[in-house]
């Protein structure tokens, strides 16, 4: 069932977004090479703890951390761990914030060091593409409507969009219908309404799109070992266009 939340809800999931943004900020400074994930992670959990809130995703189905953490080829939902990150990776940082019951969704992807010029302009391309998703977030618009618009920008700039997982609607709890695909047709899908909340949060790869599982059912990365990168944001749908509440300010 798709939801559409209260003028209460959002504001409880914006102060949600300003806690997971100031987290972020924080991240950015961290990282480096040799730093690892699995310190991120235990920064985040205690971040969070100090301003009275929670990382809403470690326990969901049994995740069993605050953070995903997705390094090169893994497009997504990666575990923190002690190998140390070094000069060229690229990382993405994935996490949900739950504060006072308001949820808020935001992935960001990171160079560690130095990066190499493919690797620079498949960020740009997938940061780009999100918010040629966004765009396409109005009231009246259909789903489809926003991966098309992912998906026709991606390609044409020679990278492949990820097709097995998707954005989705969000609050009270993490995925929520509506499914968000970041490929399809203009004009079609569920219609989206003002009040909604979803995410929209490509991940693009520099190789093939198609994905395989590891052994710990939950990390996926790329069939042919190229680069992935996501960009995430949680995004309202008012009467006058998408509202992000995980926005960090960034030049879009």
């Amino acid at each position: 069932m798709i939801t559409r939340k209260s003028k209460r809800e959002i504001e409880m999931m914006q102060e949600a977004g300003k806690l997971l943004v100031q987290t972020h900020k924080e991240i950015a400074k961290m990282i480096k090479p040799g730093i690892t994930t699995m310190e991120i992670d235990t920064f985040v959990e205690k971040y969070l703890a100090k301003h009275v809130a929670t990382p809403e995703q470690k326990g969901f189905s049994g995740y069993p951390y605050a953070i995903c953490a997705s390094v090169n080829d893994e497009i997504c939902h990666g575990f923190p761990r002690e190998e140390k990150l070094v000069d060229g990776d690229i990382v993405t940082i994935d996490m949900v914030v739950n504060l006072n019951g308001g949820l808020a969704d935001s992935a960001w992807t990171y160079t560690v060091g130095n990066v190499d010029q493919v690797g620079q302009r498949l960020m740009e391309v997938t940061r780009k593409a999100l918010y040629k998703g966004i765009e396409k977030a109005q009231a009246g618009s259909r789903i489809g409507d926003i991966g098309h618009a992912i998906q026709t920008y991606a390609e044409d700039e020679g990278f492949s969009v990820v097709r097995d997982f998707t954005g989705h609607g969000i609050g009270p709890t993490i995925h929520e219908e509506p499914h968000i695909p970041h490929f399809g047709l203009p004009d079609k899908g569920v219609r989206l309404k003002e009040g909604m909340v979803v995410t929209i949060e490509p991940m693009i790869n520099e190789g093939t799109w198609k994905s395989k599982m590891d052994a710990n059912n939950w990390t996926a990365r790329t069939t042919d070992g190229g680069r992935s990168v996501q960009y995430e944001h949680t995004i309202v749908i008012t009467k006058d266009g998408p509202l992000l509440i995980t926005d960090q300010g960034e030049e879009r």
